[in-house]
């Protein structure tokens, strides 16, 4: 007898329809075809003896399983529960009349437990496309799924609930989520705060314009100045997650298989810190199993770049696409994927091997070369792409021994979501561009042309300290944002000032001393 199950499969962040035919005839063996990967192979072990401690006898025949489409490569242990009740269907043990209209998916153990699978939420947003009854999954994976509203989704623990509901001798419970109201309670929830940072005041106020404009920023700082400190607040003071960038976000988590279990939607930014010894296929995604790197990982977030020299240079390389496009294409002989990539890079970095060159106590002892071959580990298109550069002093004794005093992160998102609005406003219709960080080059000829004495500035700024022309559009990026900040429709002066020192790495001298 012919059976048909459906399950998924999951391409970049999106899933698609896998059928699995089951047909059981007279002979023995057992045969899966349709491109299984090793571990789809081996379901054959955990589903016989699934379904033996189910209490049922595995057919004595000859069962041939077909995965379709067949020229998609099936990956993963998820296909076990599919496979199973659809052998048992075709050995007419789990009636057959349900299996078209739930999607079925997840892990099976030797005991007929369901263990948690990658890449539920896109798979159930798929179910609703199909307008399928339902999707049974695991149930450590029932409140990522439940999210996707007009579908009933039922989490199980074992094979047993599922043949039951099948054959009518048992029903599921549905997971019920109201998405918005979790999502609306978890909204402004943060580990820390920039009330509790002393001093630094002109770093903060860098971190407030980056925010509000959506820039890349780099720190240049002594060690214990507080750079990885300040860096770690930064989400307290970013816009909050609308609902669909937070579920954009929660699939390419759930597709990473980094959600916790028991998590619904992702309602705070990300926040990623590599160690410096990652890979490039770590940072940008892909691998033997196509999955998202990091960069994916702090979509619509942050992505840190703690100690920036110490990167390898061919990894710090293979972001200078997805910082302009904000996303990443991966090309390989057997696949081709798209990953959504939208972060804001923040990094930072000694200002020389020794650590304590411009510190007010410490002498440093790098020479100028020394300094220069530093900074030279950073290709200069990488740090044209990075709008803000910051020097971080450390903070004195007195104000290390004070009390904070210091605007809470809620005052200061407070501003950023404003200037933020306005941006919302501006590129109403613009597709892609939600933020000056994204302005092209005829947005910035439209918003961000300064004033006469704005752009006599500019221009005096470009001649002493050689910039590039993507320095340039740069600065007017910052400077707008400044404007945005101050509730000016013209960039002024000193927008333009303001921004020219936020870019200390374009001065020639800072490395001559």
């Amino acid at each position: 007898m012919l059976s048909k199950t459906l399950g998924a499969a999951v391409q970049g962040i999106d899933a698609i329809t896998v059928t699995i035919e089951v047909s059981i005839e007279w002979g023995s063996g057992f045969t899966i075809v349709g491109l299984p990967d090793t571990a789809v192979k081996e379901s054959v072990e955990r589903t016989r003896c699934a379904i033996v401690e189910a209490g049922f006898e595995f057919p004595r025949k000859n069962v041939v399983i077909n995965m379709s489409p067949a020229d998609i490569k099936k990956e993963g242990s998820a296909y076990d529960l599919p496979i199973a009740i659809g052998i048992l269907a075709s050995d007419e043990k789990v009636k057959a009349d349900k299996l078209a209209r739930y999607m079925l998916m997840g892990e099976l153990g030797l005991d007929g437990t369901l263990r948690p699978i990658k890449g539920a939420l896109p798979m159930a947003i798929l179910a609703r496309q199909l307008h399928l009854d339902g999707f049974i999954l695991p149930r450590d994976n029932a409140r990522e799924a439940a999210i996707v509203n007009n579908l009933d989704v039922y989490g199980v623990d074992t094979i047993d609930q599922v043949i039951a509901f099948l054959n009518d001798m048992a029903p599921l419970e549905p997971t019920v989520v109201d998405t918005r109201a979790e999502f609306a309670r978890a909204q402004g929830q943060f580990p820390y705060d920039f009330a509790e940072v002393k001093g630094q005041e002109n770093v903060k106020r860098a971190f407030e314009v980056a925010c509000a404009g959506g820039h890349n920023i780099l720190l240049i700082g002594s060690p214990g100045s507080g750079k990885s400190m300040m860096a770690k607040r930064l989400p307290s003071i970013l816009p909050p997650l609308s609902l669909q960038e937070a579920l954009e976000t929660t699939k390419i988590h759930s597709v990473a298989g980094t959600l916790k279990r028991g998590t619904t939607l992702l309602t705070t930014r990300p926040f990623r810190s590599p160690h410096h010894t990652i890979s490039p296929v770590a940072l940008v995604g892909g691998g033997t199993y196509p999955t998202p790197g990091e960069i994916s990982l702090a979509h619509n977030g942050v992505l840190f770049l703690d100690e920036l020299p110490e990167f390898n240079r061919s990894v710090l390389e293979v972001m200078r696409q997805p910082l302009e496009d904000r996303c990443i294409n991966i090309s390989r002989a057997k696949y081709s994927v798209e990953y959504p990539a939208s972060f804001m890079l923040v990094a930072s970095m000694n200002p020389c091997p020794c650590g304590y060159y411009g510190h007010p106590r410490k002498q440093c002892v790098c020479t100028p070369h020394q300094r220069q071959q530093y900074l030279s580990k950073i290709s200069g298109p990488l740090l044209d792409r990075i709008d803000l550069q910051i020097e971080v002093q450390p903070v004195d004794v007195d104000q290390m021994t004070s009390k904070p005093t210091g605007e809470t992160s809620a005052a200061i998102r407070e501003r950023v979501v404003k200037a933020r609005a306005i941006q919302t406003q501006r590129f109403h219709g613009v597709p892609g561009v939600h933020c000056n960080a994204q302005m092209t080059p005829k947005l910035l000829h439209e918003w961000a042309e300064p004033d006469a004495d704005g752009l006599q500035q500019l221009k005096k700024a470009i001649d002493s300290m050689n910039m590039s022309a993507r320095a340039y559009d740069r600065i007017l990026k910052v400077a707008r944002t400044i404007a945005d900040l101050d509730g000016s429709v013209q960039v002024r002066a000193p927008h333009i000032m303001e921004a020219i020192s936020y870019r200390s790495l374009d001065r020639s001298s800072y490395f001559a001393m």
